[in-house]
């Protein structure tokens, strides 16, 4: 990858770079007013940024492992790059359904295309990175988002937010709406019983503790998320259980679960997008941890030619306007409470991944 040298020299350019006027400066590069171009406080922002590879047009590549008309989490970030890409003129390639034992073969596949930015729409597929490396990539610049698996690199631009702090908020949300139904159950259905899918099931069931400690939660794995039919038989299978509210985390599952839920009068919430005006189906709650909006964020500042390689961005609920959680109709006492957890999680009174640690 061309890169311009870094120079951290003089307190001007100790400032870094700020990420959108929407977002607050939580790099972990220092923040600031708007960088010397080519300058930021950590890492190196390629040259000729957006066109990395100077041939005149900029080409966005993105893989996802999920389903990318799954009408949530994962159309997100396809989404997020599409409109963008519109509204500047350049083109998108995008894949779903990539395997992460695929990653590295089809990020490959990618530079040869001769994409500016390599984009992998979720951690699963971090296999790829190495392709950052190789030769048949030295003129892209890369896009991930991260969790604790995920190495920092000086190729890579890194987007993180804590799950725990998601889940654990999803889940307050989720008791205080039990609570008003006078119920004390609550279901979770994923697919792969897998690390990132089990935290967030004790993420979620923390959550609905910290209102009512008594509430019972049901996880189901599926094996699938995107099978609708496996995701409406654990949906029946938790309904007859009698659950108040059920929560079908990604996956194209998602709205298979939420019309069985509506149907039977169990409240149910989103996997990551604000789907309150949503009809058809309904949800009673979103919770907003979009890769579609990191990824816009990181879109502009790589319009700008200010997205930096070897820098992450952190996203903290509290602080930024993502991660969050909203009640779609919520009464005036449930929208307060979502609002103070939200504002105490920000300022650390609420630890989530002590409260998760809680959960045996």
């Amino acid at each position: 990858m061309k890169t311009v040298p870094l120079r951290l020299v003089a307190a001007a350019l100790a400032a870094g770079i700020s990420l959108t006027a929407c977002a607050s400066n939580d790099d972990t590069a220092a923040a600031g007013p708007a960088p010397t171009p080519g300058v930021a406080a950590e890492g190196t922002v390629p040259e000729g940024e957006p066109d990395v590879n100077g041939d005149g047009k900029v080409v966005v590549g993105v893989l996802s492992p999920g389903d990318i008309h799954d009408k949530g989490y994962y159309q997100s970030f396809v989404d997020a790059a599409g409109s963008f890409a519109q509204q500047q003129g350049w083109q998108v390639i995008s894949r779903g359904g990539v395997a992460p034992t695929d990653a590295l073969n089809a990020a490959r596949a990618l530079c040869r295309q001769k994409v500016d930015l390599v984009a992998l729409g979720a951690s699963e597929l971090s296999d790829a990175i190495p392709a950052s490396t190789e030769a048949v990539c030295s003129e892209t610049a890369w896009y991930v988002p991260s969790s604790e698996n995920v190495e920092q690199t000086p190729e890579i631009f890194l987007s993180s937010d804590d799950p725990a702090q998601d889940l654990l908020a999803a889940g307050y949300a989720a008791g205080l709406v039990l609570e008003g139904r006078k119920s004390a159950k609550a279901g979770f259905i994923a697919g792969p019983e897998a690390d990132y899918s089990t935290e967030a099931a004790k993420a979620f069931e923390a959550g609905l503790k910290l209102v009512n400690p008594a509430t019972t939660l049901s996880v189901t794995f599926t094996g699938d998320a995107n099978d609708p039919a496996k995701g409406r038989e654990a949906a029946q299978a938790q309904i007859s259980q009698g659950v108040g509210v059920t929560y079908p985390y990604l996956g194209g599952a998602t709205d298979a679960v939420a019309e069985l839920a509506n149907s039977s009068d169990v409240a149910v919430l989103t996997p990551g997008t604000d789907r309150c005006d949503s009809t058809a189906p309904a949800f009673d709650i979103s919770v907003i941890f979009s890769p579609g909006d990191y990824f816009t964020a990181a879109l502009q500042r790589f319009a700008a030619g200010e997205l930096p390689m070897g820098v992450q961005k952190v996203w903290r609920m509290g602080v930024d306007p993502y991660p969050t959680v909203k009640i779609c109709d919520p009464t005036p006492e449930q929208q307060q409470k979502v609002a103070d957890f939200v504002e105490r999680v920000g300022t650390g009174e609420i630890d989530a991944v002590a409260e998760v640690a809680k959960i045996g």
